[in-house]
């Protein structure tokens, strides 16, 4: 019982945490001016966005999972 909790907790943290990387990602790829003090270029923001995009999936499979 105590193991499924923690997938739901990890699952759940996964999810939020890849929405908020994916969130930074789009704004830094509209952005011209620097975003939470760091100058992401255009082809920077690809980085955080595909991290984000496989966190929130990997999230998103565990919740169902469990």
């Amino acid at each position: 019982m105590d193991n499924t909790r923690f997938k739901r907790f990890f699952a759940a943290l996964l999810t939020i945490l890849g929405i908020v990387v994916v969130l930074f990602a789009c704004v830094a790829f509209l952005s011209d001016k620097p975003v939470l003090g760091l100058d992401v270029s255009k082809w920077e923001s690809l980085v955080p966005f595909l991290v984000g995009t496989v966190f929130l999936l990997s999230g998103v499979n565990l919740i169902g999972r469990t």
